[in-house]
């Protein structure tokens, strides 16, 4: 079971890596902006340094996990498996935050939000 639960976390942590490429990197990007529902390049050079600083908390909260899955591996599993439970469940709340903004971001909240729930329950049992 801790296998199937560290592929869904590091699933999960691959999935907020991207999320900061393209928050972080890739916003002022037509493709990019249009799928976080920005109207046009004006609204997204405006709001740019919000999603700067939002797609670094995605980031830290990959590396939490991908830093947990080693530390797991590395034969410290309590603190890996702590610092993996932490991470997924943060991961998994800004999901059900996400969905508090609009009736529109429940698709991206599922998106954000599966793969940490699922990685934390496998661990929690594993």
């Amino acid at each position: 079971m801790a296998l199937l639960a560290s592929v869904f976390v590091a699933l999960a942590g691959l999935l907020h890596v991207y999320i900061f490429l393209m928050e972080s990197t890739w916003w002022t990007r037509p493709k990019i902006w249009q799928r976080f529902g920005l109207a046009n390049q004006a609204e997204a050079e405006t709001t740019r340094p919000l999603a700067y600083n939002q797609g670094f908390y995605n980031l830290f909260l990959a590396v939490g996990a991908i830093l947990g899955l080693l530390l797991y591996v590395g034969g410290l599993q309590q603190a890996g498996a702590a610092l993996i439970l932490f991470s997924t469940a943060s991961m998994f709340l800004a999901a059900i935050v996400l969905t508090t903004t609009g009736p529109g971001r429940v698709k991206s909240a599922l998106t954000q939000g599966t793969l940490p729930l699922i990685g934390f329950i496998l661990f929690l049992f594993a």
